[in-house]
């Protein structure tokens, strides 16, 4: 018995993307919680012994490899911070922070280049315009979802990635330039549709189809240099994001699980980057919301 499920255990953490996803959103449900079939492997170390099965012992080389070769570089040493690293960070503040002034006054005490929020609302968004004013200047605000830079900021646009369905007024996007000392980045700021879990499984379709409008507009996007902060509800695992990962770097070190804040268990807030190596993602203590800041360093190529 423990060596037919380190089998399997080992099987689904290499072919994850067979795990069909039709009704229900099994395969993505399943690449969501990914890393946590290492897990599996801790319960049956101490029945293999128990049986004085051999048999199982070696089976258990199989998942343990899978895991290290998928999961374990993202626990090495991050490298050397360089000078002109751009520094930013991603948050989620959330429509219920009681305490949105303390909120801002922690995330600009990292000092980070750029602070990308979302679930901005009135009256907290001007709580936080005010706070964040002294060291960041330059801001744009679409909607919810908000960029607050040390550099200046151009071209600012909101972005379309509102999924068919929505008649209400959903502005969870925006785009801009910014004009770093290394040269101009293209900064996409995004809040992905929720997804929900239930007994006939993961309800994700608009979720899916913002992924996929957010990444035609990466693709397309003219700027050499570019990088994506937000919410999207996924983990760089789900082949939800595939539109995303495949035109944008994800983080080589950290592993920064961000929700739910009180017993993280996922890390949904991304930083992903074009033309650029996301050195290494890490989680800022809590704040006012249900989600963990996250903080990465970004070095060019």
């Amino acid at each position: 018995m423990p060596a037919g499920v380190a089998v399997c255990t080992a099987l689904l953490l290499v072919f994850h993307g067979a795990v069909p996803n039709g009704a229900g959103g099994l395969g993505s449900l399943l690449e969501s919680f990914l890393p946590w079939l290492g897990a599996v492997v801790v319960v049956l170390l101490p029945l293999a012994p128990a049986r004085r099965s051999a048999l199982a012992l070696v089976a258990l080389l199989l998942p343990v490899a899978a895991w290290t070769y998928r999961f374990g570089p993202l626990l090495l040493p991050a490298p050397e911070p360089r000078a002109d690293d751009l520094v930013v960070v991603q948050h989620n503040v959330s429509d219920e922070n009681t305490d949105p002034a303390g909120t801002a006054r922690s995330l600009a005490g990292a000092e980070p280049d750029l602070i990308a929020l979302q679930e901005l609302v009135p009256p907290a968004r001007s709580v936080y315009e005010k706070t964040l004013a002294p060291d960041y200047p330059y801001r744009t605000v679409r909607g919810t979802v908000g960029l607050w830079s040390k550099h200046p900021l151009t071209g600012a646009l909101p972005l379309d990635i509102r999924p068919r369905g929505i008649t209400e007024e959903w502005e969870r996007g925006l785009r801009a330039v910014a004009h770093t000392p290394r040269g101009e980045v293209a900064v996409y700021v995004a809040h992905l549709p929720s997804v929900r879990v239930g007994v006939t499984g993961l309800a994700s379709a608009r979720r899916d189809e913002s992924a996929r409008l957010l990444g035609d507009a990466v693709a397309a996007e003219p700027t050499r240099r570019a990088v994506l902060l937000g919410d999207l509800n996924a983990t760089v695992h789900d082949r939800a994001l595939a539109p995303l990962t495949h035109e944008l770097n994800v983080a080589e070190r950290g592993v920064a699980l961000s929700f739910p804040a009180a017993f993280p268990v996922a890390r949904i807030d991304q930083v992903m980057a074009r033309s650029a190596t996301v050195g290494s993602i890490r989680t800022l203590d809590a704040t006012g919301s249900d989600h963990l800041p996250v903080l990465a360093r970004v070095t060019w190529d």
